[in-house]
């Protein structure tokens, strides 16, 4: 297994300096598939059918797998990966976290966890919402209801998890690696929205 990972990593690794770009609008892609996979397939198994004497008389139909909004979150990532690695690259060279004397500087990595969320965290949810909305179908005016309905929420939730994540990105991750780590967070980040829109629901239709 460790040989496997291995191999995975210098592979990884000479794509990555090769075509850096390329290599993070494919690796982010298909991380943001997989974890749309992984969200709706939470959401079909916690759909679970009413039954007798509580099934009422019309019941909304289980969910079924949804492949065109899997290809959504592939477009996203895609479009995504070569934009946060540009970013990366802007933090590491804007706050080095390393002195001379080599000792990892605690303000310096504060404030990339600080700009991150301050300015990429909204820019990069506003791109979500906005494709997200466009990719679907709507009008001008149903992306504005979408941004309406969930831009704070979102955010909100953001600033409770996302600080904490990449402050270990930061701080442990090497350049190359960030883009990936955010997208493996990001499978559960996905998931853990998905499960708590599911619950919500459930409570309303009771």
């Amino acid at each position: 297994m460790s040989l496997a990972m291995a191999a995975i990593a210098r592979v990884y690794q000479d794509s990555f300096t090769k075509r850096p770009s390329a290599t993070l609008a494919a690796t982010n892609g298909a991380l943001s598939a997989f974890a749309d996979v992984v969200a709706q397939t939470a959401q079909i198994f916690m759909t679970t059918p009413n039954r007798p004497p509580h099934k009422p008389e019309f019941e909304p139909p289980r969910p079924k797998y949804d492949p065109i909004r899997t290809l959504r979150f592939f477009a996203f990532g895609t479009t995504m990966g070569p934009i946060i690695g540009r970013w990366n690259v802007f933090l590491e060279n804007s706050f080095p976290l390393r002195s001379v004397g080599g000792k990892v500087s605690m303000a310096a990595l504060g404030k990339r966890v600080a700009a991150d969320q301050i300015v990429m965290a909204p820019i990069g949810l506003t791109m979500f919402v906005g494709m997200m909305g466009w990719m679907e179908g709507r009008s001008l005016q149903g992306i504005k209801q979408k941004y309406t309905d969930m831009y704070l929420p979102a955010l909100t939730a953001n600033y409770k998890i996302w600080p904490a994540a990449q402050l270990i990105n930061f701080r442990y991750m090497p350049l190359p690696y960030r883009v990936p780590f955010q997208a493996t967070c990001g499978v559960f980040w996905t998931l853990y929205l998905s499960l708590l829109n599911a619950r919500e629901d459930k409570v309303g239709s009771v």
